[in-house]
């Protein structure tokens, strides 16, 4: 896996964003015994990765307890720091050409981790949801390439 080669820039993020228009597009599968190749579906507003991430990170953090790392496809996103500080903990961020594309893993500092379809930033509001509530969907295990095409 090739790594991203940026600097161990920690950048700050004390809280989410002002403002309804950052509030993260997030649709989870019900807590349950994993199905499919996704956990759910995550539709960023852009390609800015450490914009976009402190208010995914605050809402996962109900759910995984605290987030410590991100892996995301290097190719998707603009230039991301190493980690980055987010509610008084560092969140390592690590990019890779080999992760899959339209993905971030998410993961505790127990070990547990969410797969998220990642929804281009782009794509129109009643697809994105169509594909969203698809990915969410407890018994759903299509594939990523099958989600974003179809939203099934």
């Amino acid at each position: 896996m090739a790594r991203q080669e940026t600097s161990t820039d920690s950048r700050r993020h004390d809280g989410p964003h002002d403002g309804p228009d950052n509030s993260p597009r997030l649709r989870l599968k019900r807590k349950a015994p994993a199905s499919g190749y996704v956990d759910g579906a995550w539709w960023p507003h852009s390609d800015d990765l450490p914009h976009e991430l402190p208010d995914l990170v605050s809402v996962l953090a109900v759910r995984l307890g605290g987030v410590a790392r991100v892996t995301y496809h290097l190719g998707e996103w603009a230039e991301a720091p190493r980690k980055m500080l987010v509610n008084d903990r560092f969140v390592k961020l690590d990019g890779y050409q080999r992760q899959p594309a339209n993905t971030i893993g998410v993961l505790d500092g127990r070990g547990n981790r969410l797969v998220l379809l990642v929804v281009p930033s782009r794509t129109e509001a009643d697809l994105a949801h169509t594909i969203s509530m698809a990915a969410a969907s407890a018994d759903n295990t299509s594939t990523v390439d099958a989600l974003l095409s179809t939203g099934a």
